[in-house]
């Protein structure tokens, strides 16, 4: 079949690189956000699905809002087949779903119709989730509330970062995709109502949602800063300023005196910090302004006193 591909971020470029190589399907275009500032300066810099389309010689479509007069009269010049998606970070207009033949299929991270929304893969990890997946579904009006595809399952790991849990899902993913594309062109595959039981959202992560509070059970804690690792980032207040928490761990061998939610306990290798229930070991923070550095390593230079706490 005729492709057009649209995502935008570095987790969308596998399920790209695996259409490229398939033999059944051709990528003739790619759509993605428009350049966005980037970096100190604050230049503009292409997406990186757009600058992987571009090492490929694949003509790029970035139209402002997929609306636009111009990207439709486009997109129906290179009449594709189908419309692959993975992330591409804007809402699709009916006049745009009715251009392919085939309409518009989205590889979603998550086993619909659980999380549908902006961010599946954290709020599987911030609820607990012991298995996720990613569906392939047929793009309609309403949240990721189309008919179904393909689906697979991944384990989420005890240690998962969001961060992780994404990476193996977009490359997983990548597959599915492809064997969904396969299936439409040979007549194989239908598109499945999704249950009507079931549904959950996940709706994107603020900066005031990855606030830690530290009366919560360490197990709350411990999902919040894997959930929102490596963004927006687990956070936290010392000393009226920010404190990032990148990663921290179960204090399994702690042995040290009890410890109010939110207190410290530093030793010269380690820093524990109290919770609703048991400590936490922190392992990697980020002090506003500065570098990301081993807890131990902040806990020397900033000298913390007996009984200083987190969570302001």
């Amino acid at each position: 079949m005729r492709l057009v591909f649209a995502g935008t971020p570095e987790v969308a470029v596998p399920a790209l690189d695996a259409l490229i190589a398939s033999d059944r399907h051709e990528v003739v275009a790619v759509v993605t956000r428009p350049d966005a500032p980037a970096g100190r300066g604050r230049r503009l810099v292409a997406s990186p699905v757009a600058e992987r389309a571009e090492e490929a010689g694949i003509e790029v479509l970035k139209p402002a809002k997929p609306r636009d007069e111009d990207f439709l009269a486009r997109l129906r010049e290179i009449a594709p087949d189908c419309c692959p998606v993975v992330a591409y970070g804007a809402l699709l207009p009916q006049v745009a779903l009715d251009i392919p033949a085939h309409g518009w299929v989205n590889l979603h991270f998550s086993l619909l119709p659980a999380w549908r929304g902006a961010a599946p893969v954290q709020h599987a990890v911030l609820a607990g989730d012991e298995i996720t997946g990613a569906t392939t579904f047929q793009i309609e009006r309403g949240l990721d509330s189309g008919p179904v595809y393909g689906v697979l399952t991944e384990e989420v790991r005890p240690t998962d970062t969001s961060g992780d849990l994404l990476t193996r899902l977009a490359f997983a993913g990548s597959g599915l995709l492809v064997a969904t594309m396969d299936g439409i062109e040979g007549g194989s595959l239908k598109a499945v109502p999704q249950p009507e039981e079931g549904v959950t959202l996940a709706p994107k992560i603020e900066v005031e949602d990855a606030r830690i509070d530290w009366t919560a059970p360490a197990l709350r804690v411990d999902r919040v800063v894997r959930g929102c690792a490596p963004a927006p980032g687990a956070w936290t207040v010392f000393r009226e300023e920010r404190l990032k928490v990148m990663s921290a761990a179960p204090a399994a061998e702690y042995d040290g005196p009890a410890l109010p939610a939110g207190e410290l306990a530093v030793t010269k290798k380690t820093v524990h910090v109290g919770t609703g229930s048991h400590p936490l070991q922190l392992l990697w923070v980020q002090p506003q302004g500065k570098k990301p550095m081993q807890a131990a390593d902040w806990a020397r230079g900033v000298r913390i006193a007996a009984g200083e706490q987190l969570g302001g």
